[in-house]
């Protein structure tokens, strides 16, 4: 076919028309979509900018969520008016109205008022990380926190337990799992990571006493091995904990009660708080002679300050110092036989002479900052000293008839780390997408790692391990978020971990022996919102939890960082707007399971471990001033290297459950709580069992103008239960032959506590 032009200058002039119509019409088009909204979102009550606000553009049915800094910015909108509708849980939503009719670009500087969440608030989202966010903040309001290690049990199914006179790290339960005092849950503060490797009294020691709870902001938790940015020890889950960056307002807060109890805290800004740079003192002084007979004289101080601001127009530092220091005595773990034949009451002691000292200074620096291409970079730098004595006897007169088997463990640690991570919205193959990648090292430098036989505390009769540990982690991670649409999201992971173990043994003419070890770790996150008030989530990964550095070294195990494999199957159910359910299948498997061993008090490895189970959760806002929540928690941990019936976990939980009422109304907050935790096996037969128990506690605060007072009483019904429990073989003085049974820490009697506090 053939086209005959007949009048050439014609066409000629024609197509001249019709390219400058052309070039008219892209500009046109450009300029009615080259509209944007620029803006920041700030807190009226703190003053601070606020991360991860939605604003949805009603017209077009468009959102963004603000960045680190409180930022946001909406590209490519028509001319014309727009309705914002802007949200955040925590605070009030507001609605704001916008023209682009007469500028092309709007800058918007918006105050979100603080409100109390309420459950009609939680929307569910195809990720279930945004869901689980969502019900940790509800559940921080809901759940009355008395100290800072009790913060852990906002984490539904977490339990914890006390058993060396109020100093020691608690001993942790979740998920099936005697979780000692930190083998298989990742936990940190403002990303300085609280477990010590290679500890002396076990691996991932998790002392969270130094954290002031008032100074708690709000804390990130999961169960399971899928989360790339956690590394060592995220088995079977993690916590992450944030301080306030600035103070609403100056704190005065004293609090007294039974057994010789006294705590005061006080929190004060040195900075005008109208400003937006803060720096602020925080400070904590606990005394308390405890329930036992022989008084626990637990005394401990802690100290915070932070400096927050904005350096520059894209830039936000955060810089912080801690100090913390802690002694107490204790009455240990008592044999049942004792407490029967009469030689001792539930709160005596065989040796009372048990305790012991501790302390951590932290220095802390973090620079945020927003790239031009709408990344945001983070970069932070930390350094802590710790040092750590404790003295226990677990088999009183078994080892020495004469002198007794009191034992020492103590160390002096210096850690030095970096977390860099560089994170962005985009969009991938035209889908919206997030990534979070980083970069980091911890260097742990621990001198003088001790296990002696001891008398009186101080007089060394025996080391039974004496030596230097040097231990570098480097680690690098990046995950992918992406929403294929609305309704589905798929968020995979990769994460790889490098160690350098050396141990420098004191006892073997100064021998030093190195190892190195690598681990890749995938993970993968599906989620699908089915409709409206409807999510469900498949999680899959693996984890690990790294080896002492003295079993590494010596070859006293073959597995170096054993893996966890974990399967997650969830749903998240709103069925109406006051009434949320929560549910989730689960298993997990690893491949060395971590053992306590009671005549040395360490932890050591043993073998394969499979855990299933079923988590259930309840959150019910009956009416605006009154909330019911409940959480269920089923297990079945075994040993996949034994035979049934041999096979059992001791200690490990199987059936756990919490929960409570919640009224809050004109200044006044009231609770009532209970915590259930089922019978479970002592050892591998099940022919000695830990005795569950079933505790009642209540809270009441009531709050007018600047002033607050309260009343807290722990086991209302003044039950007689067991704290911590153990097999151990001991012998007493006066017996020819050990004993293998219960020895037990028992539990707080009926505990009541008042307080006052002053806010200016």
């Amino acid at each position: 076919m053939h086209f005959i032009i007949q009048n050439p200058t014609k066409y000629k002039a024609n197509r001249l028309r019709l390219i400058h119509f052309l070039i008219f019409s892209i500009l046109f088009s450009f300029s009615c979509f080259s509209q944007e909204i620029k803006g920041s979102i700030w807190s009226e009550t703190s003053g601070l900018a606020i991360p991860n606000v939605d604003i949805q553009v009603v017209e077009v049915n468009k959102g963004v969520i603000t960045d680190e800094k409180g930022l946001f910015e909406i590209k490519n909108l028509e001319t014309r008016r727009y309705t914002l509708e802007i949200s955040h849980i925590g605070f009030k939503s507001i609605t704001k109205t916008v023209d682009l009719s007469k500028s092309e670009m709007v800058r918007l500087n918006l105050v979100l008022q603080t409100n109390p969440i309420q459950l009609e608030d939680v929307e569910i989202k195809p990720s279930s990380t945004d869901n689980n966010k969502q019900i940790s903040s509800l559940d921080i309001q809901l759940k009355p926190i008395k100290n800072s290690q009790e913060v852990l049990q906002i984490v539904p199914g977490l339990f914890i337990a006390q058993h060396a006179g109020g100093g020691k790290a608690e001993q942790i339960f979740l998920r099936g799992f005697d979780i000692d005092h930190g083998t298989d849950i990742a936990l940190s503060v403002d990303g300085i990571p609280v477990n010590m490797v290679s500890h002396a009294h076990g691996q991932g020691y998790a002392d969270l006493h130094f954290v002031i709870p008032e100074a708690i902001e709000n804390v990130r938790f999961d169960k399971g091995p899928f989360y790339a940015e956690m590394g060592n020890l995220n088995t079977a889950g993690f916590a992450a904990f944030r301080t306030k960056k600035k103070l609403s307002n100056n704190l005065v807060k004293f609090e007294g009660g039974q057994f010789g109890t006294f705590r005061g805290v006080g929190m004060f800004n040195l900075l005008d708080p109208a400003k937006e740079s803060s720096l602020y003192l925080a400070s904590e002084y606990l005394h308390s002679e405890g329930y036992f007979e022989s008084p626990q004289n637990l005394n401990r101080y802690n100290l915070l300050t932070k400096y927050y601001d904005r350096i520059s127009t894209n830039q936000l530092l955060e810089l912080s110092l801690s100090a913390f220091r802690s002694s107490w005595n204790a009455s240990g773990q008592i044999p049942e036989r004792a407490v029967k034949n009469g030689l001792i009451s539930r709160f005596g002691a065989i040796d009372d002479t048990e305790g012991g000292k501790t302390q951590r200074f932290d220095a802390n620096a973090q620079l945020t900052t927003q790239l031009n291409n709408g990344g945001s970079l983070k970069n932070q730098v930390y350094a802590s000293k710790y040092d750590f004595q404790l003295v226990s006897n677990f088999t009183f007169f078994l080892v020495n008839p004469e002198r007794g088997d009191q034992i020492t463990q103590s160390e002096n640690r210096l850690i030095f780390g970096s977390n860099n991570s560089y994170t962005k919205r985009y969009t991938l193959w035209g889908l919206p997408a997030k990534s979070n990648s980083g970069l980091g090292f911890r260097h742990d430098d621990v001198k003088d790692v001790r296990l002696s036989r001891t008398q009186n505390r101080d007089e060394i009769i025996q080391d039974l391990a004496y030596g230097d540990i040097l231990e570098t982690n480097i680690h690098t991670y990046t995950e992918t978020e992406v929403y294929f649409t609305p309704r589905w999201s798929l968020n995979l992971g990769l994460r790889y971990d490098f160690f350098n173990f050396s141990y420098l043994d004191k006892l073997q003419a100064d021998n030093t022996e190195t190892l190195q070890a690598g681990i890749v770790s995938p993970k993968a996150q599906l989620g699908f919102q089915v409709k409206e008030n409807l999510g469900l989530y498949l999680k899959a990964g693996t984890g690990f939890h790294s080896n002492d550095s003295r079993a590494v070294v010596s070859r006293s195990t073959n597995q170096i960082l054993p893996r966890a494999y974990g399967l997650d199957l969830g749903v998240n159910w709103k069925i109406n707007p006051r009434l949320l359910f929560n549910a989730a299948v689960w298993q997990l498997d690893l491949e060395q399971e971590f053992v306590y061993v009671g005549d040395e008090g360490i932890v050591e490895a043993g073998g394969a471990s499979r855990r299933r189970g079923i988590d259930l959760g309840v959150r019910y806002q009956v009416l605006k001033s009154l909330s019911f929540d409940f959480d269920m928690n089923y297990a079945d941990p075994k040993s996949k290297d034994e035979e049934a019936g041999n096979n059992f976990i001791p200690l490990a939980p199987t059936f756990t459950s919490i929960g409570g009422v919640t009224y809050k109304k004109s200044g006044f907050t009231g609770s009532v709580r209970y915590r259930f935790m089922d019978d479970r096996a002592a050892n591998e037969d099940y022919s000695l069992t830990a005795k569950g128990y079933y505790l009642i506690d209540v809270n009441l605060k009531y709050r007018f103008g600047a002033y607050e007072i309260g009343l807290s009483v722990e086991n209302v019904l003044n039950t007689e239960w067991n704290e911590a429990q153990f097999e151990t073989e001991s012998r007493l003085q006066n017996e020819l032959q050990p004993v293998s049974e219960i020895h037990f820490t028992p539990g707080t009697p009926f505990q009541a506590r008042a307080s006052v506090a002053y806010r200016f």
